[in-house]
Protein backbone atom coordinates (compact mmCIF):
# COMPACT_ATOMS: atom_id res chain seq x y z
CA UNK A 1 0.00 0.00 0.00
CA UNK A 2 3.16 2.62 0.93
CA UNK A 3 4.57 1.57 -2.57
CA UNK A 4 1.62 1.95 -4.32
CA UNK A 5 1.41 5.44 -2.52
CA UNK A 6 4.46 6.75 -3.26
CA UNK A 7 3.74 5.87 -7.05
CA UNK A 8 1.01 7.95 -7.00
CA UNK A 9 2.72 10.84 -5.21
CA UNK A 10 5.84 10.25 -7.68
CA UNK A 11 3.56 10.32 -10.58
CA UNK A 12 1.43 13.25 -9.78
CA UNK A 13 5.07 15.19 -9.05
CA UNK A 14 6.12 14.43 -12.11
CA UNK A 15 2.80 15.02 -14.27
CA UNK A 16 1.28 17.88 -12.51
CA UNK A 17 3.44 19.64 -10.06
CA UNK A 18 6.63 19.82 -12.02
CA UNK A 19 5.51 20.28 -15.45
CA UNK A 20 3.36 23.60 -14.05
CA UNK A 21 6.61 25.11 -11.84
CA UNK A 22 8.18 24.74 -15.30
CA UNK A 23 5.86 26.42 -17.33
CA UNK A 24 5.05 29.48 -14.60
CA UNK A 25 8.52 30.08 -14.74
CA UNK A 26 8.34 30.37 -18.24
CA UNK A 27 5.88 32.76 -18.22
CA UNK A 28 6.99 34.86 -14.63
CA UNK A 29 10.61 34.14 -14.97
CA UNK A 30 11.71 35.34 -18.37
CA UNK A 31 9.98 37.79 -20.84
CA UNK A 32 9.41 36.92 -24.40
CA UNK A 33 10.96 39.04 -26.90
CA UNK A 34 9.37 37.85 -29.42
CA UNK A 35 5.02 38.11 -28.58
CA UNK A 36 4.50 41.07 -26.55
CA UNK A 37 1.84 39.49 -25.09
CA UNK A 38 2.30 40.68 -21.31
CA UNK A 39 1.65 44.54 -21.86
CA UNK A 40 -1.87 43.51 -23.85
CA UNK A 41 -4.77 44.86 -21.86
CA UNK A 42 -6.89 42.74 -24.21
CA UNK A 43 -6.58 40.16 -27.16
CA UNK A 44 -5.33 42.07 -29.38
CA UNK A 45 -7.41 42.86 -32.92
CA UNK A 46 -5.46 40.34 -34.75
CA UNK A 47 -6.19 37.62 -33.90
CA UNK A 48 -9.87 38.42 -35.20
CA UNK A 49 -9.12 39.73 -38.80
CA UNK A 50 -5.93 37.45 -40.01
CA UNK A 51 -5.33 33.78 -39.98
CA UNK A 52 -5.83 33.39 -36.13
CA UNK A 53 -9.88 34.40 -36.98
CA UNK A 54 -10.06 30.62 -37.68
CA UNK A 55 -8.82 29.45 -34.30
CA UNK A 56 -12.35 29.86 -32.90
CA UNK A 57 -11.85 27.74 -29.21
CA UNK A 58 -8.84 29.50 -28.13
CA UNK A 59 -9.73 33.01 -29.54
CA UNK A 60 -13.18 32.36 -27.34
CA UNK A 61 -11.56 31.50 -23.96
CA UNK A 62 -8.98 34.15 -24.26
CA UNK A 63 -12.03 36.80 -23.91
CA UNK A 64 -14.28 35.28 -21.74
CA UNK A 65 -11.57 34.17 -19.00
CA UNK A 66 -9.77 37.10 -19.51
CA UNK A 67 -13.41 38.92 -18.50
CA UNK A 68 -13.47 36.23 -15.50
CA UNK A 69 -10.31 36.91 -14.13
CA UNK A 70 -11.32 40.47 -14.46
CA UNK A 71 -14.30 40.44 -12.52
CA UNK A 72 -12.77 37.83 -10.31
CA UNK A 73 -9.85 40.12 -9.08
CA UNK A 74 -12.21 43.66 -9.27
CA UNK A 75 -14.71 42.06 -6.80
CA UNK A 76 -13.34 39.53 -4.71
CA UNK A 77 -9.36 39.79 -5.14
CA UNK A 78 -8.55 43.99 -5.32
CA UNK A 79 -5.91 43.63 -2.55
CA UNK A 80 -4.04 41.21 -5.44
CA UNK A 81 -4.68 43.58 -8.35
CA UNK A 82 -1.82 45.89 -7.83
CA UNK A 83 0.75 42.78 -7.75
CA UNK A 84 -0.79 40.90 -10.75
CA UNK A 85 -0.60 43.92 -12.62
CA UNK A 86 2.65 44.20 -12.09
CA UNK A 87 3.85 40.65 -13.19
CA UNK A 88 1.25 41.32 -16.54
CA UNK A 89 -1.85 42.51 -17.20
CA UNK A 90 -4.76 40.80 -16.44
CA UNK A 91 -5.30 39.43 -19.77
CA UNK A 92 -2.04 38.04 -19.95
CA UNK A 93 -2.52 36.48 -16.69
CA UNK A 94 -5.78 34.42 -17.99
CA UNK A 95 -3.36 33.31 -21.26
CA UNK A 96 -1.07 31.55 -18.47
CA UNK A 97 -4.29 29.91 -17.09
CA UNK A 98 -5.45 28.74 -19.82
CA UNK A 99 -1.98 27.04 -21.16
CA UNK A 100 -1.17 25.92 -17.91
CA UNK A 101 -4.33 24.19 -17.81
CA UNK A 102 -4.14 22.42 -21.34
CA UNK A 103 -0.50 21.87 -20.70
CA UNK A 104 -1.10 19.99 -17.63
CA UNK A 105 -3.85 17.99 -19.23
CA UNK A 106 -1.18 17.34 -22.33
CA UNK A 107 1.37 16.16 -19.33
CA UNK A 108 -1.38 13.52 -17.98
CA UNK A 109 -2.30 12.34 -21.98
CA UNK A 110 1.84 12.23 -22.33
CA UNK A 111 1.59 9.81 -19.56
CA UNK A 112 -0.84 7.74 -20.68
CA UNK A 113 0.58 7.45 -23.69
CA UNK A 114 3.88 6.56 -22.35
CA UNK A 115 2.60 4.09 -20.23
CA UNK A 116 0.39 2.14 -22.98
CA UNK A 117 0.22 -1.55 -22.71
CA UNK A 118 0.76 -2.35 -26.67
CA UNK A 119 1.88 -5.11 -28.40
CA UNK A 120 5.97 -4.47 -27.93
CA UNK A 121 8.76 -4.81 -25.27
CA UNK A 122 8.48 -1.71 -22.83
CA UNK A 123 10.63 0.18 -21.83
CA UNK A 124 11.64 0.59 -17.78
CA UNK A 125 9.64 3.00 -15.49
CA UNK A 126 12.59 5.20 -15.07
CA UNK A 127 13.00 5.48 -19.12
CA UNK A 128 9.68 6.62 -19.62
CA UNK A 129 9.72 9.11 -16.65
CA UNK A 130 12.93 10.55 -17.91
CA UNK A 131 11.01 10.79 -21.89
CA UNK A 132 7.97 12.04 -20.31
CA UNK A 133 10.63 14.83 -18.77
CA UNK A 134 12.26 15.38 -21.36
CA UNK A 135 9.31 16.06 -23.84
CA UNK A 136 7.92 18.17 -21.17
CA UNK A 137 10.54 20.43 -21.47
CA UNK A 138 10.68 20.55 -25.10
CA UNK A 139 7.02 21.57 -24.94
CA UNK A 140 8.27 24.42 -22.24
CA UNK A 141 11.22 25.72 -23.98
CA UNK A 142 9.12 26.61 -27.20
CA UNK A 143 6.78 29.24 -24.84
CA UNK A 144 9.27 31.76 -25.80
CA UNK A 145 6.22 32.18 -28.27
CA UNK A 146 3.40 32.34 -26.39
CA UNK A 147 0.33 32.05 -27.72
CA UNK A 148 -3.52 31.37 -27.03
CA UNK A 149 -3.58 28.44 -29.12
CA UNK A 150 -0.39 25.73 -29.37
CA UNK A 151 -0.87 24.23 -25.92
CA UNK A 152 -4.64 23.42 -27.07
CA UNK A 153 -3.47 22.28 -30.08
CA UNK A 154 -0.91 19.66 -28.32
CA UNK A 155 -3.75 18.47 -25.42
CA UNK A 156 -5.84 17.52 -28.71
CA UNK A 157 -2.81 16.32 -30.45
CA UNK A 158 -1.73 13.83 -27.90
CA UNK A 159 -5.50 12.88 -27.19
CA UNK A 160 -5.97 12.01 -30.52
CA UNK A 161 -2.64 9.96 -30.44
CA UNK A 162 -3.57 7.89 -27.74
CA UNK A 163 -7.42 7.37 -29.39
CA UNK A 164 -5.54 5.97 -32.35
CA UNK A 165 -3.37 3.34 -30.29
CA UNK A 166 -6.01 2.42 -28.54
CA UNK A 167 -8.20 2.15 -31.11
CA UNK A 168 -5.65 -0.49 -32.75
CA UNK A 169 -5.46 -2.28 -29.85
CA UNK A 170 -8.64 -2.96 -28.89
CA UNK A 171 -10.56 -1.91 -32.45
CA UNK A 172 -13.71 0.11 -29.87
CA UNK A 173 -15.39 1.46 -32.52
CA UNK A 174 -16.07 4.19 -29.51
CA UNK A 175 -12.11 4.92 -29.66
CA UNK A 176 -12.28 5.92 -33.64
CA UNK A 177 -15.67 7.97 -32.84
CA UNK A 178 -13.77 9.65 -30.27
CA UNK A 179 -10.93 10.55 -32.61
CA UNK A 180 -12.64 11.88 -35.19
CA UNK A 181 -14.16 14.19 -32.60
CA UNK A 182 -10.96 15.08 -31.32
CA UNK A 183 -9.97 16.18 -35.00
CA UNK A 184 -13.17 17.85 -35.98
CA UNK A 185 -12.92 20.04 -32.56
CA UNK A 186 -9.26 20.42 -32.29
CA UNK A 187 -9.42 22.01 -35.89
CA UNK A 188 -11.22 24.77 -34.54
CA UNK A 189 -8.16 25.65 -32.21
CA UNK A 190 -5.33 24.93 -34.88
CA UNK A 191 -4.65 23.27 -38.01
CA UNK A 192 -2.18 20.81 -36.28
CA UNK A 193 -5.12 18.57 -36.50
CA UNK A 194 -4.21 17.15 -39.45
CA UNK A 195 -1.11 15.70 -38.61
CA UNK A 196 -3.19 13.09 -36.26
CA UNK A 197 -4.62 11.51 -39.62
CA UNK A 198 -0.83 11.36 -40.18
CA UNK A 199 -0.46 9.23 -37.02
CA UNK A 200 -3.07 7.34 -38.29
CA UNK A 201 -1.50 6.66 -41.57
CA UNK A 202 1.93 6.06 -40.39
CA UNK A 203 0.29 3.43 -37.96
CA UNK A 204 -1.74 1.50 -40.25
CA UNK A 205 -1.18 2.13 -43.65
CA UNK A 206 1.43 -0.44 -45.19
CA UNK A 207 3.07 0.33 -48.65
CA UNK A 208 2.90 -3.47 -49.76
CA UNK A 209 -0.21 -4.10 -48.92
CA UNK A 210 -1.71 -1.20 -51.23
CA UNK A 211 0.56 -2.88 -53.77
CA UNK A 212 -1.24 -5.29 -53.57
CA UNK A 213 -4.61 -3.57 -53.70
CA UNK A 214 -5.49 -3.98 -50.20
CA UNK A 215 -7.15 -1.48 -49.15
CA UNK A 216 -7.57 -2.07 -44.83
CA UNK A 217 -7.90 0.98 -42.73
CA UNK A 218 -8.15 3.33 -46.05
CA UNK A 219 -12.13 3.85 -44.95
CA UNK A 220 -10.88 4.71 -41.64
CA UNK A 221 -8.79 7.33 -43.12
CA UNK A 222 -11.29 8.58 -45.65
CA UNK A 223 -13.66 9.57 -42.25
CA UNK A 224 -10.46 11.36 -40.53
CA UNK A 225 -9.58 13.08 -43.22
CA UNK A 226 -13.72 14.32 -43.54
CA UNK A 227 -13.56 15.22 -39.99
CA UNK A 228 -10.39 17.62 -40.61
CA UNK A 229 -11.85 19.16 -43.90
CA UNK A 230 -15.58 19.61 -42.47
CA UNK A 231 -14.45 21.95 -40.04
CA UNK A 232 -11.63 23.81 -41.74
CA UNK A 233 -13.69 24.81 -44.85
CA UNK A 234 -16.60 25.35 -42.81
CA UNK A 235 -14.98 27.86 -40.65
CA UNK A 236 -13.37 29.66 -44.27
CA UNK A 237 -16.75 30.02 -45.66
CA UNK A 238 -18.29 31.25 -42.23
CA UNK A 239 -15.49 33.59 -41.16
CA UNK A 240 -14.77 35.60 -44.44
CA UNK A 241 -14.57 39.46 -43.37
CA UNK A 242 -11.25 40.85 -43.64
CA UNK A 243 -9.91 37.72 -43.04
CA UNK A 244 -6.77 35.74 -45.15
CA UNK A 245 -5.80 32.14 -45.47
CA UNK A 246 -2.36 32.53 -44.47
CA UNK A 247 -0.28 35.68 -43.10
CA UNK A 248 2.13 35.70 -45.80
CA UNK A 249 4.80 33.90 -47.88
CA UNK A 250 7.94 33.61 -45.62
CA UNK A 251 9.90 30.69 -47.31
CA UNK A 252 12.24 32.98 -48.92
CA UNK A 253 12.66 34.29 -45.01
CA UNK A 254 13.01 30.50 -43.99
CA UNK A 255 16.14 30.02 -45.58
CA UNK A 256 17.66 33.26 -45.21
CA UNK A 257 17.33 34.72 -41.81
CA UNK A 258 19.96 33.13 -39.25
CA UNK A 259 17.20 32.91 -36.74
CA UNK A 260 15.07 30.85 -38.62
CA UNK A 261 17.64 28.77 -40.01
CA UNK A 262 18.79 27.94 -36.51
CA UNK A 263 14.66 27.34 -35.78
CA UNK A 264 14.78 24.61 -38.69
CA UNK A 265 18.18 23.32 -37.27
CA UNK A 266 16.81 22.84 -33.93
CA UNK A 267 13.17 20.98 -34.99
CA UNK A 268 15.72 18.74 -37.51
CA UNK A 269 18.13 17.94 -34.54
CA UNK A 270 15.51 17.33 -31.84
CA UNK A 271 13.70 14.97 -34.13
CA UNK A 272 16.66 13.15 -35.45
CA UNK A 273 17.37 12.82 -31.36
CA UNK A 274 14.01 10.98 -30.79
CA UNK A 275 14.73 9.08 -33.95
CA UNK A 276 18.01 7.74 -32.75
CA UNK A 277 16.14 6.87 -29.60
CA UNK A 278 13.74 4.26 -31.75
CA UNK A 279 14.76 0.49 -32.71
CA UNK A 280 14.40 -0.14 -36.39
CA UNK A 281 10.41 -0.33 -36.74
CA UNK A 282 10.14 2.48 -34.75
CA UNK A 283 12.30 4.43 -37.39
CA UNK A 284 10.35 2.99 -39.92
CA UNK A 285 7.11 4.68 -38.58
CA UNK A 286 8.85 8.25 -38.30
CA UNK A 287 9.78 7.97 -41.87
CA UNK A 288 6.30 7.15 -43.14
CA UNK A 289 4.94 9.63 -40.50
CA UNK A 290 7.24 12.40 -42.04
CA UNK A 291 5.97 11.30 -45.35
CA UNK A 292 2.23 11.49 -44.72
CA UNK A 293 3.32 15.01 -42.74
CA UNK A 294 4.73 16.71 -46.12
CA UNK A 295 2.11 18.69 -46.63
CA UNK A 296 2.20 20.28 -43.44
CA UNK A 297 6.00 20.47 -43.50
CA UNK A 298 5.57 22.63 -46.49
CA UNK A 299 2.99 24.72 -45.19
CA UNK A 300 5.59 25.44 -42.65
CA UNK A 301 8.06 26.36 -44.80
CA UNK A 302 5.45 28.52 -47.01
CA UNK A 303 3.46 30.54 -44.43
CA UNK A 304 5.17 29.63 -41.43
CA UNK A 305 8.13 30.63 -39.45
CA UNK A 306 11.11 27.94 -38.78
CA UNK A 307 12.14 30.49 -35.81
CA UNK A 308 8.89 29.37 -34.24
CA UNK A 309 9.66 26.07 -33.37
CA UNK A 310 6.75 25.44 -31.24
CA UNK A 311 5.51 24.43 -35.13
CA UNK A 312 8.02 21.04 -34.78
CA UNK A 313 6.33 20.35 -31.87
CA UNK A 314 3.82 17.78 -32.77
CA UNK A 315 6.60 15.57 -35.05
CA UNK A 316 8.84 15.77 -31.60
CA UNK A 317 6.56 14.47 -29.44
CA UNK A 318 5.65 11.92 -31.77
CA UNK A 319 9.36 10.60 -32.14
CA UNK A 320 9.31 10.23 -28.00
CA UNK A 321 5.93 7.96 -28.21
CA UNK A 322 7.41 5.97 -30.43
CA UNK A 323 10.66 5.65 -28.77
CA UNK A 324 9.44 4.74 -25.46
CA UNK A 325 7.20 1.94 -27.08
CA UNK A 326 10.20 0.39 -29.08
CA UNK A 327 7.58 -1.28 -31.14
CA UNK A 328 7.72 -5.22 -32.19
CA UNK A 329 5.29 -4.60 -35.38
CA UNK A 330 4.35 -1.20 -36.22
CA UNK A 331 1.72 -1.72 -38.71
CA UNK A 332 -1.30 -3.76 -36.93
CA UNK A 333 -2.40 -7.20 -37.06
CA UNK A 334 -5.37 -7.29 -39.80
Amino acid sequence: MLIKNDEKINGFLLVAVLPFLLFAMSYYGFESSYVRLKTMEKAPDFMFSSVYAYRVIPNYLSVHVTEAVTFIVNNYLPFLKSFLLKQGTLFYHSIFLINSFFFILSSIVLHSLLKLNLKGVPLHLNIRRIIHLVAIFFIVIVQYVPTNCDCIAVFFYLSGALLTLKYLQNRKLTDFILLCAVIFISTLARETSCLNISFFAAMCIDFEKLKKKDFTYIKELIFLVIAFIVPYAGLRMMIHQNVSFVEGIYFLDNFSSPFNLSGLLFGTISLYFSYLLCNDKGKAFIRKYLFFSIPYLVMIAMVGLFWETRLFLPLILTGFVIASHQFKSIVPNQ
